[in-house]
């Protein structure tokens, strides 16, 4: 379960930010939302089960997606590739002295089915990590476990103590897997250390999604299809969600060999998903095929990506991912949530979500979207309602509504966001000029 991630540095984002799932103590107009839209951990925490993040675009709303997916990627990663952190971390560019400041990353949250709540974090420049930690809280009083400066490691043997053994590996400098650029979590981890593997398990129930396209998502995908019961509950959401589709397979794709078929003109091609290289597994979904009088003579096996709507598409790839959050109480973080699906498809995903029927293990999600059809009352507290916006250095900074003063709970949150009264929308008087001028 996702408590709070903080980063600062990174991207547009340059003072220290954090996004919350712990519920604000308010009451909504609708007492309904207070009881379906939270949930409580077994530590007595109050979270939320749904964050919505809005802003105008290049607000810089994506960055907060792409750090806690870079945070979780130098986790899983460093140990094996490094060079992730200069690849993945790109600090706050548009002031000079910034360049000579660390990067922070930070995450609290609670394993499912653990009274245990961490605090794990870590501070990296220049492609190397500077300091780390870990922290833990089973009661009331939080503990520490380990923190290191550079490659200097203090382990508290009490709490962490897999780890006292590998206290000093970095003076050995015997090892290629403790380094200046990897985590020592990560480390631990590689040699087998139980705790460790755990928490880095619980920080993969994680899922980021930003972007369709990624061929790990048909991956995942493709294993998912091979259980029949998987497969099953995927073709019932689909289903659910209005879209005729019977059947669904996977089939092994040689992305070398997918090339335009006939005699396509070249700036029609991208119309057509013709002509490109592909990555992952393709699938192919079963039609019925009618006569005339209503008859079925037949079916159709189209290629998904070929035959489908970009909607169909976006809500298949997505559809396992929602069904594993839901089912095994995970978190599930979307990047232009609402992109080519219909407003009323994104509204029910939501209530998904926000639901103790449907969601009954504390499923989190958290999305970035411009769907104002979201921003309304009787379907989000205020708490659950963030914005994104740039003041005039090109820094972005996040509020969520309930930061807002003199905003009452039953207020028409959609169209005074569109009115400005939020900020974080775009100012487009200028554009009438444009042509003004001209």
């Amino acid at each position: 379960m996702l408590i709070e991630f903080s980063f600062g540095n990174f991207r547009s984002f340059k003072n220290l930010t954090t996004v919350s799932m712990v519920a604000a103590n308010i009451a909504s107009k609708y007492k309904e939302l207070d009881e379906y839209n939270v949930f409580s951990t077994e530590s007595k925490l109050r979270l939320l089960k749904s964050k919505a993040i809005y802003g105008k675009n290049a607000s810089g709303k994506s960055n907060i997606i792409k750090a806690l997916a870079t945070y979780l990627s130098i986790i899983k990663n460093s140990v094996k590739f490094e060079n992730i952190i200069n690849e993945l971390v790109e600090p706050f560019k548009l002031q000079s002295e910034m360049e000579e400041e660390p990067s922070f990353f930070q995450l609290i949250f609670q394993p499912t089915n653990s009274t245990t709540i961490y605090r794990y974090g870590f501070e990296v420049q220049a492609g190397k990590v500077i300091a780390e930690w870990l922290f833990g809280k089973s009661g009331r009083v939080e503990v520490l476990y380990f923190t290191r400066e550079y490659m200097q490691v203090q382990v508290r043997e009490r709490w962490f103590k897999e780890a006292k053994k590998f206290e000093g590996l970095a003076s050995t400098g015997d090892n290629e897997i403790f380094r200046d650029n990897s985590l020592f979590l990560s480390a631990v981890a590689a040699f087998g250390g139980v705790l460790a593997k755990n928490i880095i398990q619980a920080l993969n129930s994680i899922a980021v999604i930003s972007g369709l396209d990624d061929s790990r998502i048909k991956n995942i995908l493709q294993a998912k299809l091979q259980d029949k019961a998987t497969r099953a509950e995927i073709l019932q959401l689909m289903r659910a969600a209005d879209f005729d589709i019977e059947d669904v397979e996977s089939v092994d794709t040689d992305e070398h060999d997918f090339v335009a078929k006939g005699d396509i003109p070249e700036e029609l091609k991208p119309f057509f998903d013709i002509g490109k290289m592909r990555k992952g597994p393709s699938f192919i979904t079963k039609r019925s095929v009618f006569s005339a009088n209503g008859e079925k003579v037949g079916n159709l096996l189209p290629d998904l990506e070929e035959w489908e709507s970009e909607g169909t598409k976006k809500i298949f790839f997505l559809s396992v991912f929602v069904l594993d959050a839901l089912k095994y109480g995970e978190t599930l973080v979307i990047d232009e949530f609402d992109a080519r699906l219909h407003p009323l498809l994104t509204k029910k995903i939501v209530q998904l979500f926000n639901s103790n029927e449907t969601n009954k293990k504390g499923a989190q999600l958290v999305f970035v979207t411009h769907d104002t059809n979201l921003l309304r009352s009787d379907l989000l507290r205020r708490d659950q309602i963030a914005f994104v916006d740039k003041d005039k250095f090109a820094v972005s900074a996040l509020r969520t509504l309930v930061e807002f003063k003199g905003v009452r709970n039953d207020a028409s949150y959609d169209k005074d966001y569109l009115s400005g009264k939020y900020a974080a929308t775009p100012f487009l008087n200028r554009m009438n000029q444009v042509f003004e001028d001209n």
